[in-house]
């Protein structure tokens, strides 16, 4: 599922679900870095993208006993732009979800607090 902003539409928010193998918790699948570099690892290393990403910064913190990783990374395009994703990570009943913001690089002090807010205020039940 993709949201785009109506004015800025390349700037988006995504929601992917995921299957967990053997149930792990989120915990078990690794540290905040870790479960970054996993990240960065498919999208750097998939043939059919043309996208290079850096893991900038990984967090972790904790809503209602459920424990979230935050990921904040840095995308380049090959038409040498540049995108800022902030994406917000848990397991809920065997699944990985996953909310993503994105905006261009240039926006990306604009929204900065905004995507910060949502990302951490970001719970599954």
């Amino acid at each position: 599922m993709v949201f785009r902003d109506l004015i800025e539409t390349t700037e988006n928010l995504s929601v992917i679900i995921s299957d967990v193998t053997k149930n792990k918790t989120l915990t078990e699948l690794g540290t905040p870095s870790e479960v970054g570099v996993r990240f960065l690892k498919k999208i750097n290393d998939d043939p059919n993208s043309d996208r290079q990403a850096e893991l900038l910064s990984a967090d972790q913190h904790e809503n209602d006993g459920k424990i979230y990783y935050v990921l904040e990374y840095l995308v380049k395009l090959p038409n040498n732009q540049e995108r800022h994703d902030l994406a917000s990570v848990t397991v809920n009943r065997g699944k990985l979800v996953t909310f993503n913001l994105s905006t261009p690089e240039k926006n990306w002090d604009k929204v900065k607090s905004l995507f910060e807010t949502s990302a951490q205020s970001f719970t599954v039940f």
